[in-house]
């Protein structure tokens, strides 16, 4: 078995970032808007790191809690409102 790290908490954002965006149609959802909302909405969560099938299996208990279900979504919706207030995807040639 080949041992690998991840970030889980980069696995919810990605999954639960569409359908928060449904409910925003006002906000863009380029590419780059997209992965600028993603960014800042990692940025603003805790990281889960997992690096066993065991730690996955934990880090998904985490998720069942309420509370940081609605952290996430929270640091989405933040992240959405705040690149939509100032997007970059009309930037040529932007490197980070």
């Amino acid at each position: 078995m080949t041992l690998g790290m991840r970030n889980y908490m980069e696995d919810m954002v990605r999954d639960k970032m569409p359908a928060i965006l449904k409910t925003m149609p006002d906000v863009c959802t380029c590419d780059q808007c997209t992965m600028d909302m993603m960014a800042h909405a990692l940025n603003n969560c805790p990281p889960k790191y997992v690096v066993t099938q065991k730690g996955t299996v934990y880090a998904k208990l985490n998720v069942l809690q309420n509370q940081f279900d609605v952290d996430v979504m929270r640091a989405i919706t933040d992240a959405a409102l705040l690149i939509s207030k100032s997007p970059r995807h009309n930037i040529e040639d932007f490197e980070v």
